[in-house]
């Protein structure tokens, strides 16, 4: 069987996926486990920030941002459990 190069779109739908189910299992093991350090480090997130940025044509003037980006341990996890059966499945 031959290899097939995957296309940009096959990876940015595995990590929109993998970020979600992330975040899904995030936000349930948020509200599900007791007040202690298993909780601490499985809904452990980083949000990293981008903006604001402005854009100013003389005719028209916008501002974008700030634009943050919300990840978990667990969002991590999902993106790797939704690469290997993304790959097992293709």
């Amino acid at each position: 069987m031959a290899h097939v190069p995957r296309r940009p779109l096959f990876y940015t739908a595995v990590l929109a996926t993998g970020f979600a189910l992330g975040g899904f299992l995030s936000a349930f093991l948020e509200r599900v486990l007791p007040p202690g350090a298993p909780r601490e480090v499985l809904t452990f997130s980083v949000t990293p920030t981008f903006g604001p940025v402005s854009l100013d044509l003389l005719v028209v003037s916008m501002t974008l941002g700030p634009i943050g980006l919300h990840v978990s341990l667990l969002s991590v996890v999902g993106v790797v459990l939704a690469y290997l059966l993304a790959r097992s499945l293709f």
